[in-house]
């Protein structure tokens, strides 16, 4: 199992990015993609997260509204589309495989790519 986040990069509060996951070794019939991520000095926690043969997606409160998680089976690609972006929002991204439910708990989450910075600045 191999994931590998790109898209992310430094843009101003009020825009967007979106943050790709490219996966290997397994499919999204076989485990949910997860997005994380990490501020500095703080822990890691639950952005949002798919079941793909569902499509049910769960958000945490703070980006429900302004971020959409969705998969491309057929590029075995998971995407985090991040609009209205806000300083806070600030922080390493990993995307994850796993078991997603709507607690969004990193512990159900047994694969992890390397992370991608997304940096919200004026």
């Amino acid at each position: 199992v191999q994931l590998v986040e790109s898209g992310g990069g430094l843009v101003q509060p009020g825009g967007s990015l979106r943050l790709s996951c490219a996966a290997s070794g397994f499919t999204f019939d076989d485990y949910s993609i997860g997005w994380f991520r990490q501020a500095p000095g703080k822990e890691r926690e639950g952005v949002s997260c798919i079941i793909s043969s569902s499509g049910s997606t769960y958000y945490a409160d703070s980006v429900k509204g302004r971020f959409t998680i969705s998969t491309d089976n057929a590029k075995n690609t998971a995407y985090l589309q991040m609009n209205s972006l806000k300083p806070e929002d600030t922080a390493v991204y990993y995307c994850a495989a796993g078991a997603c439910t709507r607690y969004l708990d990193k512990s159900t989450f047994g694969a992890w790519g390397q992370g991608t910075q997304v940096t919200v600045t004026s």
